[in-house]
């Protein structure tokens, strides 16, 4: 009779079950078929070929026999654990809706410790692949399973498993791979797969959209590990909605993790190894997220665990082609750089920084500069010189935080004035020429004598801590040029004339100088501003050889000497006046405009 039994449903199988019926004529008694079967099971699967066959059929049995639901419990966990992957992928085949019966299957499959582990395991893999899995089982079959089926089915899971240090032990991979299913199915939503969802709804109460319900899928995850904390928050900062949008995906990502770090820390650091995973794929869809999620826990971590691995990872990705990507590596960096041991390690890093601080985005170069600060500070640091002068080049418009605007953004100089970029940048310019090798100072000494003019108006800086550090800086490139008599007027503090000293000696340079100065009339800090404009307005300028120059001088002096004189009344005469003045000077007519009106508006 088993015999009989076992050639009936591998024909019916292959006949009648494509069509959604199955009639064993012969063994039509459902308490039979369900003795044969489970004495087919326990006897041992002579084929594993035969197993999805055998899913299926107790799918059939279950959807014909409403009122013995459990009749097959033993058979099926019999079944998933000789091969768990066959069951999974042939029950989301045969209901990839989860209907009533694969909603009883699924119950049966998680009330054994060591089956549910199994299971949410294989269902992880399909969640993370996106649109579909084509997961071949042993009969040969490669049909694609919808990782959505497995979101389906996985939400059943969690309203009926009891047991949570399964859930833990699967967690890992069931989150990241849900929040990486948020992400493509809002902006990789097919067709094929819409129509499937369409479909799913039909089943019961479900969002509208396939996004909302992996959303959806990941509160209720959470809620079951009592991570009720981290659900308020981020619907107190509008976590789930930014989630759903694919500009902001990466932001929620690294705001849910915050959120966990601070309220369920150990779950929240057991994803690590599953980024790290993702994260060295070599075209990783998902990339920017998973680093935002990663750069956060880094802060929970034990680096002395994992911390050459992470390093090695942010290494690889520092130069990526998305700003984004640049900004959260360096935020990893940072964090990883406070750790001694990573810090020291960090010294290869030391040219790709220096590339960095050239980046258009602020937020790049806040941090670059912040990582090399770090490496200055360790001891052993040794500078090659070739990069030391090409850190000498890039630090210096950075004195004056110029050119960090993001590109399309209206971009002038001293569109703001960022002392957490200007501190840093000058104080690493002072630790350059205190590290660098007697045979690699004669390359450097033509770039370190540009720094002394933004450095002189640096210490004019409205920040004090900008302007001390200018000042001691200022000192430090007197010193490495050999300038003793720069040298004296510093120490006394005597900066204007440090100022005529170096017209004095330096006479070739003027033009130069003057050059350099003329940007500080547009400054937005008044001491800055005016600085510039007494240093064109010198006598020593006015007496220039060149006629430019000295017609410029001479200029200023008039323009500063009326604005102060002229009431408000006359504001029009006097920007006509300047007008004319600067006809023969046509290229610096902008600037002398706003320092005319800067000096009569205060």
């Amino acid at each position: 009779m088993v015999c009989e039994f076992t050639r009936c449903i591998w024909r019916e199988e292959t006949t009648a079950m494509g069509t959604g019926g199955m009639e064993i004529s012969a063994l039509s008694n459902a308490e039979t078929c369900a003795a044969l079967l489970d004495m087919l099971v326990e006897n041992g699967v002579s084929n594993t070929k035969k197993v999805p066959a055998l899913v299926r059929y107790i799918h059939w049995w279950l959807m014909a026999n409403v009122s013995a639901e459990h009749r097959l419990d033993r058979s099926l966990l019999h079944l998933v654990e000789a091969e768990p992957v066959d069951v999974v992928v042939t029950l989301l085949r045969s209901a990839p809706s989860c209907d009533r019966a694969a909603v009883t299957m699924w119950r049966t499959i998680i009330s054994s410790r060591r089956t549910a582990e199994a299971v949410l395991n294989v269902l992880a893999i399909v969640l993370g692949s996106w649109p579909s899995s084509s997961m071949c089982t042993s009969d040969g079959d490669e049909t694609d399973v919808f990782a959505l089926a497995a979101t389906v089915a996985l939400w059943k899971i969690l309203q009926m498993l009891v047991c949570t240090c399964t859930l833990k032990t699967c967690f890992p991979k069931l989150f990241v791979h849900l929040l990486f299913q948020v992400f493509f199915s809002t902006v990789h939503m097919l067709e094929e797969v819409d129509t499937f969802w369409r479909e799913c709804q039909k089943q019961g109460s479900l969002p509208t959209n396939a996004n909302s319900f992996a959303v959806l899928t990941i509160k209720t995850l959470l809620r079951r590990l009592q991570c009720e904390t981290v659900l308020m928050a981020m619907a107190r900062k509008c976590g789930w909605d930014t989630l759903l949008n694919a500009d902001t995906h990466h932001y929620a990502v690294g705001l849910l993790a915050r959120e966990m770090g601070c309220a369920c820390t150990a779950l929240c650091c057991s994803t690590v190894c599953c980024l790290l995973e993702l994260l060295s794929e070599e075209m990783c869809p998902w990339d920017l997220p998973a680093m935002a999620f990663l750069v956060e826990v880094l802060a929970y971590l034990d680096v002395r665990e994992c911390g050459e691995d992470i390093l090695e990872l942010l290494s690889r990705h520092l130069w990526s082609e998305c700003p984004e990507m640049r900004h959260q590596v360096l935020r990893g960096l940072v964090v990883l750089s406070k750790d001694p041991v990573m810090a020291s390690r960090m010294s290869i890093l030391i040219e790709s920084l220096v590339l960095l601080l050239g980046d258009a985005y602020q937020e790049v170069v806040k941090n670059a500069i912040t990582l090399v600060a770090f490496l200055f500070l360790d001891e052993d640091f040794q500078l090659p010189s070739p990069t030391a002068l090409q850190l000498v080049e890039v630090l210096q418009p950075l004195f004056d935080n110029v050119g960090l605007e993001k590109p399309g953004l209206k971009s002038f100089p001293f569109h703001q004035d960022d002392s957490s970029v200007q501190l840093p940048s000058i104080l690493i310019f002072n630790g350059v020429l205190m590290l660098v090798k007697k045979e690699g100072e004669k390359p450097l000494k033509p770039h370190v004598q540009q720094s002394l003019l933004p450095l002189f108006f640096r210490c004019h800086d409205e920040n004090q801590g900008v302007a001390e550090a200018s000042w001691e800086t200022l000192l430090c490139v007197s010193e490495f040029l050999k300038r003793r008599d720069l040298q004296r007027r510093l120490k006394k503090k005597e900066l204007w004339s440090f100022v005529e000293c170096l017209l004095k000696k330096d006479k070739s340079q003027v033009a130069e100088y003057v050059h350099q100065a003329l940007p500080y009339l547009e400054s937005p800090q008044e001491p800055v501003q005016e600085a510039a404009l007494r240093f064109i307005a010198l006598e020593d300028l006015k007496n220039d050889i060149s006629p430019a120059i000295s017609c410029l001088a001479v200029q200023t002096c008039c323009v500063i000497k009326a604005a102060h004189r002229a009431p408000s009344s006359r504001l029009q005469q006097l920007r006509d006046w300047l007008c004319r003045a600067c006809k023969t000077q046509a290229a610096l007519r902008g600037s002398f405009w706003l320092c005319c009106q800067s000096s009569v508006e205060r």
